[in-house]
């Protein structure tokens, strides 16, 4: 019994740690905000923004790095592996990424440069 319990410990442990927090700094891991149509909206009705973010980074990253930056916590972070577009003719036509949308609570904000 001894050992499940150590293997779930690690488990959780690992599920819970940032991955490359402490290989960069929060400026990489949290790139450039997405300002599209969409994304404008969002942040003005919302409350919630999106964000460029590292290949390696994962939720924790996302979190801690939100709030070295902005101050605030976010109520809740969502990652999405974004793929490369191509065309036949054209080839590649965009590169992939990975985007974070961050919502926040109702009193908290950031403020962007447009």
């Amino acid at each position: 019994m001894k050992r499940r319990t150590s293997i779930k410990k690690r488990r959780a442990k690992k599920a819970i740690s940032p991955a490359i927090l402490w290989e960069l700094t929060p400026y990489q891991i949290l790139g450039a905000p997405l300002m599209t149509e969409k994304a404008y909206k969002q942040a003005n009705d919302l409350n919630t923004y999106s964000f460029r973010v590292h290949k390696q980074a994962n939720k924790n990253d996302v979190k801690l790095s939100l709030f070295a930056l902005y101050w605030v916590k976010p109520k809740s972070v969502r990652i999405i592996n974004v793929p490369y577009k191509w065309r036949m003719q054209r080839k590649l036509v965009r590169k992939a990424y990975k985007k974070a949308i961050i919502s926040l609570q109702e009193w908290d904000s950031i403020e962007l440069a447009a």
